[in-house]
């Protein structure tokens, strides 16, 4: 085994700072088995990306994402790019002999992702999608009780995500609503985390049946982004928005649970609402992600007049990743979930394990949304496994 791996990161805009700051955490808070050298981000704008490098705390940069995979001195590609040039990325990388993280959605297309899992299987290389939110540990002590059986059978599951960032008519056109860069709108973005966190609480999706709608059909065209999110040279010309704002389906699991997910960037007052529900004969569970370090369980079996929702903490060192952070109530936050991430991604690779959630995971994600899709175009219900 290596004493050491390099990072080459692609993106240096939000998920390139993200991811960053994970790696940087990770021998500060954790103990690693091998060390982690922050080689070389990688970027078009050279000016942007040298000081990103230097901020980051990145050793060099790269202009060339092509280059940056070819460097021997180099084992991990790292891709926080737009998902238009994933496949392409990763494909490369693992032809490479690098092991590969990408964010999600995977690929524009389940063929794409499934080219993607060909490649890296075939170059024997690590990989794994970046599903953040699993390594919540309000979320991972979820799947703990429901693994025990604490909630029974599982019969709903009911899931949201809710913001309100592009709601302004004049907000411009950003890549995120050109479907030829993002691939989707709010259902690739938002509703790839719940189909996730579904899939990875409840089980596989059997069938979907969606509606989606595009609510502000044109907006001014970027001619310069000035900061991660909204700040932009905007030109007095409009450009049609290809990707829908808002996105609902209903979901009926293999094991028999039924589901409802819903996805919007329209939501008024909503920030980053992320939340979801889980019904079971034994009991519930709820989570907001706004209040990360709270879950929400119902126990049945608790005795007649005092049954209720409790409220756990989840920031004691018995909690899923707790133990590396702060004494108990000292809370953590969203930028934690990287890091936790790549800390299981790091441990794979140097323990030679398997990646969980990896391109099987995206695959099956994108096979979802491509479902969702389809049945709003045929008006029906749609069977996930046909595609």
């Amino acid at each position: 085994m290596k004493n050491s791996i390099n990072i080459g990161l692609v993106g240096y805009k939000f998920m390139g700072k993200a991811h960053s700051n994970a790696f940087q955490r990770l021998s500060m808070f954790f103990n690693p088995s091998v060390k982690v050298n922050l080689k070389a981000i990688c970027g078009r704008d050279e000016n942007w990306v040298r000081e990103s490098a230097e901020k980051f705390g990145w050793e060099g940069y790269e202009t060339s994402w092509e280059k940056l995979v070819q460097r021997d001195d180099i084992d991990v590609i790292d891709i926080a790019a737009p998902s238009n040039v994933h496949k392409e990325i990763a494909i490369k990388a693992a032809e490479a002999g690098k092991h590969v993280f990408c964010e999600k959605p995977l690929a524009l297309s389940l063929s794409d992702a499934r080219e993607m899992l060909e490649a890296v299987k075939k170059n024997n290389v690590k990989h794994q999608i970046g599903f953040n939110y699993r390594f919540a540990p309000a979320v991972q002590l979820a799947k703990k009780l429901i693994d025990e059986g604490k909630i029974g059978k599982i019969y709903h599951f009911r899931g949201l995500y809710l913001q309100d960032w592009i709601i302004d008519p004049g907000f411009p056109l950003v890549w995120r609503l050109d479907k030829k860069v993002a691939g989707s709108g709010s259902l690739g973005d938002l509703g790839a985390h719940l189909i996730d966190l579904a899939r990875f609480l409840v089980g596989d999706f059997e069938r979907v049946i969606g509606v989606n709608k595009t609510f502000i059909k044109n907006r001014p065209i970027v001619e310069k982004m000035t900061g991660l999110s909204a700040q932009a040279q905007k030109s007095e010309k409009m450009g049609e928005v290809t990707v829908d704002d808002a996105t609902i389906f209903l979901a009926e699991f293999k094991n028999g649970a039924l589901g409802s997910i819903e996805a919007t960037r329209f939501a008024n007052g909503h920030k980053n609402g992320m939340s979801f529900e889980i019904n079971g004969s034994k009991g519930s569970i709820k989570f907001e992600f706004e209040r990360m370090n709270e879950l929400q369980y119902f126990s049945a079996d608790d005795e007649a007049g005092t049954q209720g929702f409790r409220l756990i903490q989840v920031t004691e060192g018995i909690h899923p990743y707790m133990e590396a952070w702060w004494p108990a109530g000292h809370v953590i936050g969203y930028e934690h979930t990287f890091v936790h991430e790549m800390y299981e991604f790091i441990e794979a690779i140097a323990k030679d394990k398997e990646t969980s959630p990896n391109f099987y995971d995206g695959i099956k994600c994108q096979q979802v949304l491509e479902a969702v899709d389809l049945s709003i175009e045929r008006g029906q219900w749609v069977e996930v496994d046909s595609l």
